[in-house]
C-alpha cells in the first residue's frame, strides 16, 4: 500500500510569501514547491532565461541568418510525438515569419523509426535541401549526421534529450543537456529549444539591420504551440517552463491561439477560453499524438500549420478519429497485458518487461505508462517490427533514472541493446529479435542494483490537511487554472472522513457524501465502483463542478485507506 506523506513546507519561505501579500493557503502551496519570492510565480516573459545562455545558439542563429540571406532551402526533420510536432510547427511558422524558405519531413514511426537516421537523410536529400534542422531529435544521430555530411548537407541539431558518449559531427548543436552548456534550465522541451533558437535568430537579424524599416515578427504568436508541446512532453516544470506555459495558455484564453489548436479544442469538446494544463495534456495532446502512434504525424503537423479554420477543423476531426482508434488498440493491449501478468507479483520483482508479438508499436509507450502506474515498477513494453527487431518504450518511477539504467545494461551486456535514448522517466530502445527474455533478466538485475527498495513501495505526497473553511469552489477553480506538472505537482490534500452516503453512477464511478468536522462534502471516486468503508483516510484534489448552470465544489478522491 502506498505511504501517504506531507510535502515539507519551509516556514521561512511561507512567511516571506505571506508577508508579500499572498494568502496563507497559497503561501503554503508555493513554499512547499520551492517558491521563495512572488517574482518566481509572476511568469512574465521578460523573466525568461536569455537565449545567450544556450551553448552555440549564436552560431545557430548566424547559420540560419546566412541561409535566409542566401535564400537557401531549409528542411526540418521532426519527431513523431506531440513535442516533435509542435517543435516542427514552431520551426516552420517561426522561420517563415523571419524570412526563411523552409519545409519539413517527419519520419513515420512504423516505416523509419526515430530520429535522423541514414534512411531519413537519404529521403530528405531527394528534396535538395541546403540545410537540415532537427527538432526534438538529433543528439544521438551520429550515423545520420555522417550520412548528411557525406552528401554535402550540413545539419543544425536542436534537441533536449540526453547525449550519448559521442556527439554527432553537426554544423551546430543546440541542446541544454549537451556537455559544456550552462543554461540554467535543463528541462526545456524540444519545442522550447526551437523557440529559443528563433529568439536568437531574430536578435541576429535585428543586429544585421533586417528590421530598420519594418516591424519585427512577434514570436509570442508561437507560445500556444510552445505551451502544448511542453506540457505533453511531461518535462520538469521549472520556473522557465511554467512561464512559457502560462503565457501560451493566456493566448488561448484570450482568443489568440492558432486555428489548429482551436480546432483541437473543439474536437475534444473543450473551450479555449477556459484552457488548462489538463486540456493540453489529456485532451489535445492525445489527439495530436494519435497521428504519430498509428498513422502519420504529418497530419498533426498540418493541423498545427493550418491558418484556415475550416481546414484545421477537418484535420482535427481526422485526428479525433485516430485517437478513438488508438484508445481501442490500447484497451485491447492493456487487457491482454493484464491477463499475461495475472501471476505477476510486484513484491518479487523490481521491474516489469512485457512483450507480445502482435502489439502495436505506436501504443507501447502508453501501455508502459499504464502498467507502470498499476504496478509501480520501472516498466519496458516491447513489440516486434517487420524485420524481427524488438522496439521498446519504457516508463520509470521516482528513484530510477531510466536512461542511465539502460546505459548500464548496454555496458554490462554488449550487443543486447541495439540502440537506446531518452531521459530519467521515459526512454526508447531496440533489441535484436528474440532477446526479450535476456533483456528482462538484465534489466531486472540493474534495477535491483540501482533502486532503493523504499522507492518501490510508492509514496503519495500531499499538502497535508486543508481547513474545511478553505474548501471552496473559488479555490478549486484557481487551482485548476494554474500550471502544475512534473516537478511542480498539483496540490493534493489528505484528511479523515466519515462516509455518509455512496452510490455507483455511470456503472464505474462512485459518488459520495463525506463528512469532516461538521462539514459535508460532495465527492467522486472515478473509475472505481467498489463501495468504501464507513470511515476513510483519503487523498483528494479540489474539483470545480458545473451542472445545469450551478457551480459547486467536489472532492476528487485519488486514494483512500480504511481509518479507525
Amino acid at each position: 500500500m502506498p505511504v501517504i506523506t506531507t510535502r515539507p513546507c519551509p516556514a521561512d519561505a511561507r512567511n516571506a510569501l505571506e508577508q508579500a501579500g499572498i494568502s496563507a493557503v497559497w503561501a503554503k502551496l508555493y513554499a512547499a514547491r520551492g517558491v521563495m519570492h512572488p517574482a518566481q510565480i509572476a511568469h512574465r516573459l521578460p523573466q525568461l532565461l536569455p537565449p545567450s545562455g544556450l551553448l552555440h545558439i549564436e552560431r545557430a542563429a548566424a547559420l540560419l541568418a546566412d541561409a535566409i540571406a542566401a535564400d537557401k532551402r531549409l528542411l526540418i526533420i521532426a519527431d513523431y510525438d506531440a513535442d516533435g510536432a509542435t517543435a516542427c510547427a514552431v520551426g516552420v511558422r517561426g522561420l517563415r515569419m523571419l524570412g526563411a524558405r523552409v519545409d519539413y519531413l517527419v519520419p513515420n514511426r512504423l516505416e523509419h523509426g526515430y530520429g535522423l537516421t541514414p534512411d531519413i537523410v537519404r529521403l530528405a536529400a531527394t528534396r535538395q535541401p541546403d540545410l537540415l534542422v532537427t527538432v526534438d531529435n538529433g543528439i544521438a544521430a551520429v550515423e545520420g549526421v555522417a550520412t548528411a555530411n557525406a552528401l554535402g548537407i550540413p545539419v543544425l541539431v536542436t534537441d533536449h534529450h540526453l547525449p550519448g558518449d559521442v556527439l554527432p559531427d553537426a554544423a551546430c548543436i543546440v541542446n541544454p543537456n549537451q556537455p559544456g552548456c550552462n543554461f540554467a534550465s535543463k528541462h526545456l522541451a524540444g519545442v522550447g529549444v526551437m523557440f529559443y533558437v528563433l529568439l536568437a535568430l531574430r536578435a541576429e537579424l535585428r543586429q544585421r539591420g533586417a528590421y530598420v524599416s519594418e516591424p519585427e515578427p512577434d514570436l509570442r504568436d508561437l507560445l500556444d504551440l510552445v505551451a502544448l508541446g511542453t506540457v505533453t512532453d511531461v518535462v520538469r516544470l521549472d520556473a522557465n517552463n511554467r512561464t512559457l506555459i502560462e503565457n501560451g495558455l493566456a493566448r488561448m484564453r484570450n482568443g489568440k491561439a492558432n486555428a489548429g489548436i482551436n480546432a483541437l479544442f473543439r474536437a475534444a469538446g473543450r473551450e479555449p477560453a477556459r484552457a488548462t494544463v489538463f486540456d493540453l495534456g489529456f485532451m489535445l495532446g492525445p489527439r495530436l499524438n494519435a497521428a504519430g502512434r498509428i498513422d502519420d504525424m504529418a497530419l498533426g503537423i498540418e493541423c498545427l500549420l493550418a491558418d484556415d479554420p475550416a481546414t484545421a477543423q477537418q484535420l482535427a476531426r481526422q485526428l479525433d478519429a485516430l485517437n478513438r482508434a488508438r484508445r481501442d488498440v490500447e484497451s485491447d493491449m492493456l487487457e491482454e497485458a493484464l491477463a499475461i501478468l495475472a501471476t505477476f507479483d510486484p513484491s518479487d520483482n523490481h521491474s516489469l518487461t512485457a512483450w507480445q508479438p502482435g502489439w502495436h508499436i505506436g501504443v507501447i509507450g502508453i501501455l508502459a505508462s499504464r502498467l507502470k502506474d498499476k504496478f509501480h515498477r520501472p516498466t519496458i513494453v516491447l513489440a516486434s517490427c517487420e524485420n524481427g527487431e524488438l522496439k521498446g518504450s519504457g516508463r520509470s518511477i521516482p528513484g530510477l533514472h531510466l536512461r542511465d539504467a539502460l546505459d548500464l545494461v548496454d555496458k554490462r551486456h554488449p550487443g543486447l541493446i541495439l540502440k537506446f535514448g531518452g531521459h530519467a522517466m521515459a526512454a526508447g530502445l531496440s533489441l535484436p529479435a528474440g532477446r526479450h527474455e535476456a533483456f528482462s533478466q538484465a534489466f531486472e538485475s540493474i534495477v535491483r542494483e540501482l533502486i532503493d527498495p523504499a522507492a518501490l513501495e510508492g509514496v503519495i505526497e500531499t499538502d497535508g490537511e486543508l481547513d474545511p473553511a478553505d474548501h471552496s469552489y473559488s479555490l478549486a477553480e484557481q487551482l485548476e487554472h494554474k500550471v502544475w506538472g512534473q516537478g511542480f505537482p498539483a496540490p493534493l490534500f489528505t484528511a479523515t472522513f466519515d462516509v455518509m452516503a455512496q452510490r455507483v453512477v455511470g456503472e464505474k464511478h462512485l459518488k459520495l457524501k463525506l463528512a469532516r468536522m461538521g462539514t459535508t462534502f460532495e465527492a467522486m471516486h472515478f473509475f472505481n465502483a467498489d463501495l468504501l468503508p464507513a470511515r476513510i483516510r483519503a487523498v483528494y484534489a479540489l474539483m470545480p463542478n458545473e451542472f445545469n448552470g450551478q457551480q459547486s465544489l467536489q472532492l476528487k478522491l485519488q486514494h483512500w485507506e480504511p481509518a479507525s
